[in-house]
């Protein structure tokens, strides 16, 4: 069964003939580690995990690098460590803040039953690889030093624009050029940069004597070349990033290694938005992966996200989360406490056919229908597919559970309040009774004041929705 994908650049879906099948080499853009990931972050963090598990079942686990780099150097990292750590030096400060967001990334990713990759390196551990190819740059005539800044001239690349497809003229049009009395053209980018006091800094390139920092855009480029080499299989992100970031990644590293091309095939996930608009915290609408998980399961919120061709733009809603709740919960009743031994062929194809989850997920609703018939080998098909797009993390029991007393709250803090509260309302004491709802309507728990069957007052708790 042969794998198609399309690849941004050239327009069209192909097969996929990795350079090497003994060795088939991804790369995505990861996280800017300052604060908690959105849920538009979650999209390509989930859809090129499925697309890791795919190439790790086609070619072989141990045939498959992963490469997704964390951001440990940004002017937003400089702005929050000083909001946050005013007392502490930058430096300083800059550690805690990227340490704690890794941290939280981290902790929520994988509770979208995500696979770590292979490798996932930090930027300011790729240094020397920045100041390696910035001085390819410079050697090759593609990049120039000017007033302690290194920049690439764009005019030298007569390849460039070609994954955005758009003209010079058109990218300065729309794009937010950053208009410097040191540019020779308007659309040169930086490569590296002169850093302020107390911000991060390293000795650097081009002959410059003062210290500085890199660009965002070498620092892919560095980290790519480094664990992958000069030129790869697969290149990822958010169509978000395909012009200035990948545009120009892809610029720096084929003029610095003389490559034609740097990833051989370039994909990119739609565009997300909650409830029908753009998620933005003007609209108050601006959703956190750790918010969502306070209320929903993380394989809801990864069904969620697949429901939607990868290529398409989805709308994010709470009637869709319903939905793949209800989904999962019949899905772990069916199929839960099977393993299975191979997918089935059916989901296998839609997968091999440019990561077509929707029909994929049609595919499984029609092997439960076989499965709740009685065909056994059905139901074990359903269980081993599931697996390989990464549900059934949990056992039947545990999934139950954790429908019920809710993803993300300590249920016995809940039931401890609870009691507390109803030891307060017996002794009358209906200050300290009010005092623990509204602590526990603030961890998002509801409570519902009955009677048992004896007679006795019962309180039942569940998640707000």
């Amino acid at each position: 069964m042969e794998l198609k994908l399309y690849d941004t650049l050239s327009k069209d879906k192909r097969v996929f003939a990795p350079l090497d099948p003994d060795n088939v080499r991804m790369y995505v853009c990861g996280p800017t580690v300052y604060d908690f990931a959105h849920i538009g972050n979650a999209r390509p963090v989930i859809v090129f995990d499925v697309l890791f598990r795919l190439l790790r079942h086609v070619y072989g686990a141990d045939h498959v690098t992963y490469v997704r780099n964390i951001t440990d150097v940004d002017d937003k990292i400089n702005d929050r460590a000083a909001r946050d750590f005013p007392g502490l030096p930058l430096n300083e400060a800059i550690r805690k803040v990227t340490a704690l967001t890794e941290r939280q990334f981290h902790d929520d990713v994988d509770a979208l039953c995500t696979l770590r990759p292979t490798v996932e390196p930090r930027a300011t551990e790729h240094i020397a690889e920045m100041r390696a190819i910035i001085e390819k740059l410079i050697a090759g005539g593609h990049a120039y030093v000017a007033e302690g800044h290194v920049l690439f001239a764009v005019s030298t690349d007569p390849a460039y624009g070609q994954l955005a497809r758009r003209s010079l003229d058109e990218m300065m049009a729309g794009a937010r050029v950053d208009v410097a009395s040191y540019k020779r053209d308007e659309m040169d980018f930086v490569l590296w940069k002169p850093s302020k006091v107390g911000e991060p800094s390293w000795p650097s390139p081009g002959g410059i004597a003062a210290p500085g920092r890199p660009g965002w855009h070498v620092e892919c480029s560095a980290m790519a070349w480094k664990h992958l080499g000069e030129q790869f299989d697969i290149h990822g992100g958010g169509i978000d990033l395909v012009f200035p970031h990948h545009e120009n990644e892809l610029a720096q590293s084929c003029c610095a290694f003389h490559r034609d091309r740097m990833a051989n095939v370039w994909m990119h996930n739609g565009f997300l938005q909650v409830e029908g608009e753009k998620m933005s915290k003007s609209r108050g609408n601006f959703v956190t992966i750790h918010d969502l998980l306070a209320d929903w399961p993380g394989e809801v919120l990864r069904l969620n996200m697949l429901r939607t061709h990868y290529r398409s733009p989805i709308d994010w809603t709470v009637k869709g989360l319903e939905e793949s709740a209800k989904t999962l919960d019949d899905w772990y009743a069916v199929a839960g406490e099977i393993r299975g031994e191979r997918p089935a062929a059916s989901v296998i194809e839609a997968l091999t056919d440019d990561l077509n989850t929707p029909q994929a997920i049609a595919a499984l609703h029609a092997l439960r229908a076989r499965a709740v018939a009685g065909d056994a080998l059905a139901k074990g098909e359903l269980a081993a597919s599931l697996r390989l797009l990464g549900f059934l993390a949990e056992t039947p029991q545990a999934w139950a559970q954790r429908k019920q007393q809710g993803a993300g709250v300590d249920a016995a803090r809940v039931e401890a309040l609870i009691a507390d509260r109803a030891a307060a309302r017996a002794r009358k004491d209906f200050k300290e009774s009010d005092r623990i709802r509204d602590e526990l309507a603030a961890m998002g728990v509801v409570l519902k004041d009955g009677k048992g069957a004896d007679g006795k007052p019962v309180t039942t708790w569940e998640i707000a929705r």
